[in-house]
């Protein structure tokens, strides 16, 4: 038997941890590096810098959140995932709206998280997982979990604010504000419950497919991989206010698309995780990589709603929720794909381009 590597051994190897708090301390010692209006250059450099810093502790979480979910085994496992990551992108979210000047950032990042997640990372994983093995199984019931929730609260937070009338186009009043984050809160609840207790083998592989094993590893306790995870994910939240000043300034001086600050949020959360999952399909783990996938989804909507929503209660900033047209109509195409893809149960290459198609006009929409 294996024996564990003690924390501090572990420790040792985590390069990434002093790196992003001497990032962060070197900036909390210079606010002026991002606070203030940077030149072209200096901008660039420090947005850069601070993207690779955060991306890399985004990795460094997701990589401890996957020992844990090894530790675990599913469902528990990929939900811890899920959570962490989650988690991550909450708190960025907050932080850039209390600081940034951006009222369509959750409602963004919301958007870029699901075209990215259900186009670019799904299409990856299902293209990757059926040219080694041709079709792939996943769990019917656990699918039909994920999206009969996505698919309502989907609605509820993207589509619908463009429809109410007290609130102003495209948000929600103070009732119906308070009535969605009590309603997203309690059903994501519900399903917790459902996933780790009720109906746990709805989210468990239907199979033990040749190559669906595990990776074998020794890793510390839950307690040092849960310390891990958790001084990872420190600086990464830190940052994000330092973030928003950069985002602020390079969109606006720079005259993109808004919407590239929330696709710059997600991107920092979901590529780890994206990696993940996508290693799971060629393992043939195509129902832990759905796990992870829909999961993220789910919880996002189901939390960034609440907390951007509370956030604009609470200070009175404004929080602008509803899609425009174009983009209603490509998250109602991509959330119909995602029906037909998982409704026989097997997945294969054709369904992974569709979904690669709609993450590519999700990329040519945005610059349109």
């Amino acid at each position: 038997m294996t024996r564990s590597p003690s924390l501090l051994s572990k420790l040792r190897s985590e390069w990434m941890l002093p790196l992003s708090y001497l990032t962060t301390l070197l900036f909390v010692l210079n606010p002026g590096w991002s606070d203030s209006a940077p030149g072209m250059v200096a901008g660039i450099v420090l947005f850069l810098w601070l993207f690779a810093i955060m991306l890399g502790s985004s990795f460094a979480v997701v990589r401890h959140a996957d020992h844990l979910a090894e530790i675990l085994k599913e469902p528990l496992g990929t939900l811890i995932l899920t959570l962490a990551v989650t988690g991550m992108e909450v708190m960025m979210i907050s932080a850039l709206m209390l600081h940034g000047n951006n009222p369509a950032l959750a409602r963004d990042t919301m958007f870029s998280a699901v075209m990215i997640v259900l186009g670019g990372l799904l299409g990856t994983a299902l293209l990757t997982g059926g040219l080694r093995f041709g079709e792939q199984n996943v769990n019917l019931k656990g699918v039909n979990s994920f999206l009969g929730l996505i698919l309502p609260l989907s609605v509820f937070s993207l589509i619908l604010p463009n429809f109410t009338e007290k609130g102003g186009v495209g948000m929600f009043s103070r009732l119906t504000s308070v009535s969605i984050v009590l309603l997203s809160l309690g059903i994501y609840g519900v399903f917790l419950a459902v996933q780790t207790r009720r109906h746990r083998e709805f989210f468990n592989e239907t199979d033990s497919a040749p190559g669906a094993g595990g990776e074998s590893g020794s890793h510390p306790s839950v307690r040092g991989e849960g310390l891990l995870l958790i001084l990872h994910m420190l600086p990464v939240v830190l940052l994000s206010k330092k973030m928003a000043h950069l985002l602020d300034f390079g969109l606006q001086g720079g005259g993109l698309p808004l919407q590239l600050g929330g696709l710059v949020v997600a991107t920092l959360i979901l590529a780890p995780e994206g990696l993940a999952s996508i290693r799971a399909a060629t393992r043939n783990q195509m129902q832990r990589s759905v796990n992870v996938l829909l999961g993220s989804v789910l919880a996002t909507i189901s939390l960034t709603v609440p907390a951007a929503l509370a956030i604009g209660l609470i200070v009175g900033k404004p929080v602008l929720l509803g899609l425009p047209a174009a983009e209603m109509t490509l998250l109602a195409v991509t959330l119909g794909s995602c029906l037909v893809t998982f409704g026989q149960g097997q997945t294969n290459i054709l369904q992974g381009f569709v979904h690669l198609m709609l993450f590519a006009a999700y990329i040519v929409l945005m610059f349109d």
